[in-house]
């Protein structure tokens, strides 16, 4: 069985995440972009100010609403993530690295700005805008079906190792997206719908708190899988739902498939 409860957190507002919503809101990317900021892989962004401040709020909150401590500790090896993890401030965690909770690989775009992204892999862009879930990011990056297999791997790891455990992990946003993937049973249409959303409730912020449970939080009653979750932004509640909620493993009947495959055109009969 997967741990009794684990805990899954975004790391804090970093360098990358800064300059994009720079460059998003109408910076001149050469003043962001600078020589210096591209000559190192994203892995080696650091918090900013902002994301310091989130890790510590962040931790303060984990330490009151879920535990203080936890059995085992696991960070992903970019130096945001552990910048983040330390300030969480778990008195005594002895964290171990897991290169294979890193973020999703961006290949060759990993530090392009948005027009060379559309420059360079233009054709590339728009195959890979077809199906964002198969496919992979153009210049050698991974699919979100991979990094699901990747995730997979770990939670077989924390399966076979930590069943009666609590943990807690300090990772990136698309592997947590990769991990709702698995453990809600979410399906590439309703992946999409959530990828594609704008409502702050359906995004995983920086800091953002995934909490799943094997345990009934109303009646305390254990089960063997994860049946309950709840997202929380601790540096900004009004961000995330903050309730609990019921993992419903969606099933479907032969009329329900084959309304989703006739809602699409067939060209050659």
């Amino acid at each position: 069985m997967m741990p009794k409860r684990l805990v899954i957190v975004r790391h804090g507002f970093s360098e990358g995440n800064k300059a994009k919503k720079l460059i998003a809101a109408g910076a001149d990317p050469k003043t962001i972009l600078t020589p210096e900021f591209l000559n190192r892989h994203s892995s080696k962004f650091r918090l900013t100010d902002e994301g310091r401040r989130q890790a510590i709020v962040t931790g303060r909150w984990i330490r009151k609403n879920i535990s203080r401590k936890f059995d085992r500790y696991f960070v992903s090896e970019y130096l945001r993530a552990l910048e983040t993890a330390a300030l969480l401030n778990f008195r005594g965690a002895e964290w171990r690295k897991d290169f294979n909770l890193r973020e999703r690989d961006y290949g060759l775009m990993d530090l392009l700005s948005p027009e060379q992204k559309e420059r360079c892999y233009l054709e590339e862009m728009e195959i890979y805008r077809k199906e964002k879930f198969l496919m992979p990011i153009p210049g050698g990056g991974e699919s979100m079906a991979n990094v699901c297999l990747r995730v997979r791997s770990v939670f077989d790891t924390l399966h076979r190792e930590s069943s009666d455990e609590e943990v807690c992990m300090v990772v990136h946003g698309e592997f947590m997206w990769a991990c709702r993937v698995l453990l809600e049973r979410i399906a590439m249409e309703e992946y999409h719908e959530l990828d594609g959303s704008k409502k702050p409730f359906d995004r995983i912020h920086n800091c953002q708190v995934l909490e799943y449970t094997r345990i009934n939080p109303f009646t305390g009653q254990e089960t063997d899988c994860y049946r309950w979750m709840r997202s929380v932004c601790p540096s900004n509640l009004k961000l995330s739902r903050n309730e609990w909620v019921e993992i419903k493993r969606r099933k479907y009947s032969n009329n329900e498939l084959l309304a989703e495959v006739n809602s699409n055109p067939r060209y050659i009969s």
